[in-house]
């Protein structure tokens, strides 16, 4: 494996990991404020440790899975959620659909939680099993989408290296909220979802490359020449919705999705 190869493991790690990080955070942030922060961090800390119990569960079985049939599973996979990040961000960057707004969602999630307590944030109970449940969820969901990430984009040898991309993004993201206790709004997020969209398409097509035993071009500097190959069809089509973005079809379409 080169250079170039480990950097880019290590690199769509943590940007697609920090995206699924910021969104835990969020909703972890809601619960704290409006129903009391020792339930939320509980919640959360059970999160974690059913997602740490999983990742050791699922260590050893992903071992005995041939090599070429997990690059081929897991390249499917990660086309499959590549793209489905990179089309909704070609479709906000394109203007069709709005565009994702955490401190509009912080917002939402702190109006139903007090709906949920009866308009008054019970701070004095001892565990709130609504702040329980809702931030062991938020963190279980958004952890397993970590743990895929860290998988499919290490597999073939490069767990460590995605996985030190993975938790550069966590304790980035955690060191922030502990600092500045609200959402980070101002993080870029569907830029780094168009930049995500892009990296998971390109190791998806990688991965399924190698596991049909698909002989690259440049062997690992081919993953280059792919994720410049999405990133310039993903600005086209931006470009293209852009122009045709006041066909109410386009429009009707770009909502659906």
């Amino acid at each position: 494996m080169s250079w170039a190869h480990v950097g880019t493991v290590i690199l769509a790690a943590f940007l697609a990991s920090l995206v699924e990080f910021v969104e835990a955070l969020t909703i972890v942030l809601a619960v704290g404020t409006t129903r009391g922060w020792r339930s939320a961090l509980i919640g959360a800390s059970a999160g974690a440790l059913f997602l740490t119990g999983l990742t050791l569960a699922l260590g050893p079985a992903l071992q005995r899975i041939p090599l070429a049939v997990l690059q081929l599973t897991v390249g499917v996979l990660l086309l499959l959620f590549g793209m489905r990040w990179l089309r909704k961000a070609i479709l906000r960057a394109g203007g069709v659909i709005g565009l994702h707004d955490e401190a509009t969602i912080y917002a939402k999630e702190t109006a139903a939680l007090v709906r949920d307590g009866g308009g008054t944030p019970p701070l004095r109970v001892r565990l709130d099993r609504v702040a329980l449940a809702t931030s062991f969820k938020a963190v279980t969901l958004e952890g397993l989408e970590v743990i895929f990430i860290v998988i499919a984009t290490g597999a073939g040898g490069l767990l460590a290296p995605a996985a030190v991309g993975a938790a550069l993004a966590g304790s980035l993201v955690i060191l922030s909220g502990l600092a500045l206790r609200r959402p980070l709004a101002r993080v870029p997020e569907n830029t780094l979802k168009f930049s995500v969209g892009v990296l998971l398409s390109a190791f998806g097509v990688f991965w399924v490359g190698e596991g049909l035993r698909y002989p690259w071009p440049g062997e690992d500097l081919a993953l280059l020449g792919l994720i410049g190959g999405f990133t310039l069809i993903a600005l086209l089509a931006v470009a293209a919705i852009r122009r045709s973005a006041s066909d109410p079809l386009v429009v009707q379409l770009g909502r659906r999705a």
